[in-house]
């Protein structure tokens, strides 16, 4: 089975049972949220002792094609390995289908997540090294077709055009996925050969010199629908909104699926992604308010690379009677660079002159990973309690290699800059070697009641091995090994009032792997909410309160890297969230999120404060309008999209914060012909500037404004 399904409605052409339905979500959950409804139907048999035995539902996912047509998900696997109906699932899931992505213009991992509850990007400014993004106000841990890929800081960006969705689950899920952050988990879903002929090519050019052409095509291979292939790619040669910048990438990925019955399906897809790029501009010197363009690192040292091969294998197999089994596997080879000259310099323009302290910082890692997922999955009846148990194993091994550089660079002035060039030599900081090996067994199981209450238990013992050999220029030479056996757990209960209405509390935990010699990391969360769907159009209104703690954590510096360690953390707070196709000319997407955050336990040090990075309020709204064609006129679609995100701390100790900003994006859509369009997205509308990120020597400011103009063929 495909581990992802979205579906469309029929539409009720029905005025006034929209208008009631739109009144009713709003009142109740203060959002909006469209979910299509349409899922297939079970058959069943009787079996002897009159238990009903559930033949196995067919979910289709991201070979369908339902997810370039909606901007709504009924199904996601992100609630755990088991394909399950958003509204029955006993926690927050987003959903950012193929549709969305292409209708807002998301080009990278951040801005895809950009319009969802609990999540904020953008708070690194124009550090380009990582995708920067928390969940509920921690770092949280990605996932694709669910297996692990890791945390996004540290690892590479990757390429959206790859995804059908974009799965996204709020909360503690280690009892689904395995070790990770308790804030949430982005779960990316792999574009798979469909059963059918179908494809697309576009050309895209813009600001910053941008040059982009990419395609996505398949077709059956056979006449019977038993092979069939998929094939896209992306090219794009471009700069950055700095001067010596550069973002150039090639991307390509090649998919057959072979359906030798209707009950078995096997995968294979391989994709190759090589990225050249520039880590920053190397900041601002704080408290300026220089131009974005203003470039303060080195040319010819300032680099970022990115070269990751992977072949994934995903079979799928019906045994009957309600039986399935499920196996994916993943192996990866990548190796990743980059080279960073920075400021460094607190309170640089206090200081009398106009020279700014400088620093080197670079870094070269490789690693392979080998993972496999599988599991069976059976779904039955008895009289009026359905069942669904899954058990499931996972295998994961991981190996790194990293080299760390870090030393003083000469300094810049900023009213007149003068390049050095590339040192000849940076100064050897650290070097790492690490190699993990994660074997899990878990246990997921539903029980539904007279299908009105659903009661789910995830149960997860994650065994880890991890060695790791370390030198440090400072600390000298060490290596250690540690062995940890993980358990942990997940319950809820989901209850549909009504069959358009659901209400549910849960609690589950997280675990993420350590270094040798340190504690877990670990988490602990209690959530209720309540999930509204109306018959009359394809709409979701969710609404959930959450109390979260995290224990042992390891804090990052992103400019220094060096770690410290807190207590405890606490996060109350609540999401609400909405997708809908209110009627076939508007589609509204609205968030908003509050969170409290508290530094419970750290030794004394900064407990009380906030967390930093975390910002109260976070809130947005995206909507389009088509105008439908008259004549020689084709289609038109309007959009305009608006992101607020509170001021935040930028480090624990409270001592400065940024300021509170929204900003605007738009778009506009034209349908030159029937399967021809012209797409224009601005990003940051009215080019909207702050401090995404300072406190540390420098300043970063938020992205600025971006016009992109694509035109795409479709067949």
């Amino acid at each position: 089975m495909d581990t992802a399904t979205t579906a469309g409605n029929t539409r009720q052409k029905s005025p006034l049972r929209c208008r009631t339905a739109v009144l009713l979500g709003c009142s109740a959950l203060m959002a909006v949220t469209p979910v299509s409804l349409r899922a297939q139907e079970n058959d069943t048999a009787k079996t002897a002792d009159d238990a009903t035995v559930l033949e196995t539902i067919t979910v289709e996912g991201a070979g369908s094609g339902d997810d370039s047509k909606t901007i709504v998900a009924t199904k996601t696997t992100s609630g755990g390995k088991m394909p399950t109906d958003i509204l029955e699932t006993p926690a927050a899931v987003s959903v950012i289908t193929a549709k969305e992505i292409q209708e807002r213009g998301a080009d990278s991992v951040e801005q895809v997540l950009q319009y969802t509850a609990g999540v904020s990007t953008d708070y690194y400014g124009s550090d380009d090294r990582f995708d920067y993004f928390q969940i509920r106000g921690f770092d949280t841990y990605t996932y694709r077709d669910g297996l692990v890929i890791g945390s996004p800081f540290g690892g590479l960006r990757e390429e959206p055009y790859a995804f059908e969705r974009v799965e996204v689950l709020k909360g503690a899920s280690s009892t689904g996925f395995g070790v990770s952050d308790p804030g949430g988990s982005v779960n990316y879903v792999t574009k798979r050969p469909k059963s059918e002929r179908f494809g697309e090519v576009y050309g895209t050019g813009g600001s910053f010199s941008h040059k982009e052409a990419g395609f996505d095509f398949g077709d059956n291979i056979t006449e019977d629908d038993t092979l069939s292939y998929r094939l896209t790619g992306k090219l794009q040669r471009s700069n950055a909104e700095y001067d010596y910048s550069q973002d150039d990438e090639n991307f390509i990925m090649g998919g057959l699926t072979w359906r030798p019955t209707d009950a078995t399906s096997v995968s294979v897809v391989f994709d190759h992604l090589d990225k050249d790029g520039t880590p920053g501009s190397g900041g601002h010197p704080e408290g300026s308010d220089f131009s974005r363009d203003r470039f303060f690192g080195e040319p010819d040292y300032n680099y970022r690379d990115i070269d990751r091969d992977s072949v994934s294998i995903m079979l799928d197999h019906a045994f009957g009677n309600g039986l399935t089994f499920n196996t994916n596997a993943r192996y990866s080879k990548t190796h990743t660079n980059f080279g960073y000259a920075y400021i460094y310099e607190p309170n640089a323009l206090a200081n009398g002159d106009t020279i700014a302290d400088r620093y080197y910082y670079g870094n070269d890692g490789s690693s392979e990973q080998f993972i496999v997922d599988s599991h069976l999955l059976y779904e039955t009846r008895f009289n009026n309690m359905n069942s669904r148990t899954l058990v499931g194993l996972e295998y994961n091994k991981f190996k790194s290699d990293s080299t760390t550089d870090y030393g003083v660079a000469p300094g810049i002035d900023w009213e007149n800059p003068v390049y050095s060039g590339a040192p000849d030599s940076v100064p050897f900081y650290s070097s790492t070697k690490n190699d993990q090996k994660t074997k899990a067994i878990y246990l997921q199981q539903d029980l539904t009641v007279f299908d009105k209450l659903t009661a789910t238990v995830g149960l997860r013992n994650d065994w880890l091995d991890i060695e790791t050999e370390g030198l440090n220029a400072y600390t000298g030479a060490s290596s250690g090994e540690d062995s940890l056996s993980e358990f942990t757990k997940r319950f809820g209960l989901t209850y549909k009032i009504t069959g358009e209405l659901a209400a549910y509390a849960s609690y589950a935990e997280s675990v993420a792997p350590p270094s040798v010699g340190t504690e877990p990391e670990t988490g602990k969360q209690y959530e209720v909410g309540i999930k509204y769907r109306p018959d009359a159009f394809p709409a979701l209104f969710s609404a959930a309160i959450y109390d979260l703690t995290k224990e042992n954590i390891t804090v990052t510096d992103p400019v220094t890297y060096t770690q410290s360690t807190v207590g405890k953390i606490r996060h109350r707070g609540i999401d609400l969230e909405a997708k809908a196709e209110v009627t076939d000319n508007i589609n509204l997407i609205a968030a908003y999120s509050y969170i409290d955050s508290e530094i419970v336990e750290n030794a004394g040090t900064n407990e009380g404060n906030r967390l930093g990075l975390v910002p109260e309020h976070l809130a947005s709204l995206w909507g389009t309008y088509t105008l439908e064609g008259d004549g020689s006129r084709g289609d038109m679609t309007f959009g305009l999209g608006a992101r607020y995100m509170g001021s935040y701390y930028f480090t624990d100790a409270n001592a400065k914060k940024s300021d509170s900003a929204v900003v605007f994006d738009a778009s506009f859509t034209y349908k030159i012909q029937e399967n021809t369009t012209f797409q224009l997205n601005v990003s940051n509308l009215f080019d909207e500037k702050h401090v995404a990120y300072g406190g540390y020597g420098a300043d970063w400011y938020n992205p600025g404004r971006s016009i992109m103009a694509t035109l795409r063929q479709t067949w």
